[in-house]
């Protein structure tokens, strides 16, 4: 599995925080941060994963999220909230979204894929953060929405384009089988 890898929860809901801790540990190695200002104190080059709620006083997941790659870190930014996705989430730099309540299944799994992520190019790590959004924005808003928003239409070009690119690295990974698997589910989505 993915064993020593770190991550990094953040929710100003202790309580939550805990749950999630105690749902990741012995997979993996988890600290807790329960305030914005305390996340960045504790990210750094060795955490993976950063689990991030949006909506907390202080400093937002919003702007947490700006400052962990304004600052040069390379974790994979997962956004755990209880805030309905809206257009905005299209030009934030996160690689998953998961909408509040989560189950732990939901969670561990999150976290195995992002986690899995860093392994592979950079094409193909943009391919699935934009396709996320793509179909995340597709399950919330009407297809006239989606008509009528220029960002939208921008990031299905985005997703188009990408998927030329990722076809080609993806031929390359063969040996990849679960990767593979998993690119055409989610080719299978971006058709839908």
């Amino acid at each position: 599995m993915t064993e020593g890898t770190e991550v990094l929860v953040v929710d100003d809901e202790a309580r939550l925080a805990d749950l999630f801790e105690a749902w990741l540990q012995g997979e993996w190695s988890v600290e807790t941060a329960y305030d914005g200002e305390e996340a960045l104190e504790k990210v750094a080059d060795s955490v993976e994963v950063v689990l991030l709620d949006r909506r907390m006083p202080g400093l937002s997941g919003d702007e947490v999220l700006e400052q962990i790659h304004d600052q040069g870190f390379d974790s994979r930014v997962v956004m755990v909230t209880a805030v309905d996705p809206d257009f905005d989430i299209i030009e934030m730099g996160f690689d998953d979204y998961l909408v509040k309540p989560v189950s732990k299944d939901e969670l561990v799994e999150v976290v195995e894929d992002v986690a899995g992520r860093s392994d592979y190019e950079s094409d193909i790590q943009e391919y699935y953060a934009h396709v996320s959004k793509k179909v995340l924005l597709e399950s919330e808003k009407t297809d006239r929405e989606l008509a009528d928003n220029e960002e939208y239409q921008d990031l299905y070009d985005t997703v188009e384009e990408l998927a030329q690119r990722v076809d080609e690295t993806v031929s390359d990974m063969s040996s990849h089988d679960d990767f593979v698997g998993a690119f055409r589910d989610l080719q299978s989505d971006q058709q839908q």
